[in-house]
């Protein structure tokens, strides 16, 4: 097991530190000054930040490595969230190798995505967002290395408690039950060459793959769902070096006739035919 992984793991047996001590001491009196509680709490994020302070790859920094062609996972209109091209990191934080993640959500037409509300309604269906059963392809010939869609889509985080939810409750939880919680279902393809592409937030039982299949690029793999760490159907791409999410570093895409979106950047991905694998 690499110190990647174990470093990992220590984090989030340090997160359920603090919130077993904070549970204890609420009922139990240890006699010490209660921000001593918040001690684990603080050496998870510290050691976390160290461990993803550079973002770096065995062929060196992601900022001196040429973006990787590959064709765009979907078709029809979109818009991108949270995009390298606009910041890097992307998401704030080089762990799970999302330095250069990206997230785009589907706008067929003006109007038609639900838009964030403070208070009402506090979440909302799925089947209320374009993006979800989009389907989701292949970005280049590749093999399955990791395919999961067990997990529950549940209802959108598109409000001001739902966000708060996700965030300060939801997102902990996550992060403690470990990488497969976060991403939901997903898809990890070997592109060859050391490149993985993941694909997160997957639809419960819409993959059409399965673990060690060969594909072809333009191939149906799944549709696009609201499983894992996320606020609403959308779809999380990116591009890593190794097939653990936990381990890997991110490497930067560009998507061909496209580029890389920037935020809300409206794109039009063109219709691919699928190809059998």
């Amino acid at each position: 097991m690499s110190a990647r992984k174990l470093a990992m793991i220590a984090f989030r047996l340090l997160l359920m530190s603090f919130f077993a001590v904070v549970t204890a001491d609420a009922w139990l009196d240890f006699g010490y000054p209660h921000w001593w509680n918040f001690l684990p709490l603080v050496l998870a994020f510290a050691l976390v930040t160290a461990v993803n302070r550079t973002g770096r790859t065995p062929q060196g920094p992601p900022k001196d490595r040429a973006p990787i062609e590959v064709r765009p996972p979907v078709t029809g209109r979109w818009s991108a969230l949270n995009s390298p091209a606009d910041r890097t990191p992307s998401h704030g934080t080089h762990a799970y190798g999302q330095t250069y993640a990206i997230d785009i959500v589907a706008e067929p037409e003006p109007g038609t995505r639900p838009g964030f509300s403070a208070l009402w309604p506090l979440a909302r269906r799925n089947a209320d967002f374009p993006a979800f059963g989009a389907p989701l392809l292949a970005v280049a010939d590749g093999t399955v290395v990791r395919a999961e869609d067990r997990q529950r889509d549940h209802l959108s985080r598109t409000s001001l408690f739902g966000l708060l939810y996700l965030m300060l409750v939801e997102g902990a939880v996550r992060e403690m039950a470990g990488v497969r919680r976060i991403v939901g279902n997903h898809l990890v393809l070997d592109l060859g060459d050391g490149t993985h592409a993941l694909y997160a937030h997957l639809g419960r039982g819409s993959l059409t793959v399965a673990e060690g299949d060969r594909v072809r690029a333009g191939q149906v793999l799944a549709r696009c769902g609201n499983s894992g760490n996320s606020s609403e159907p959308h779809v999380h791409f990116q591009l890593m070096d190794g097939p653990d999410p936990d381990t890997a570093r991110g490497i930067p895409f560009t998507w061909r006739g496209i580029g890389v979106p920037r935020n809300r950047e409206i794109f039009e991905a063109p219709a691919a035919q699928s190809q059998p694998a």
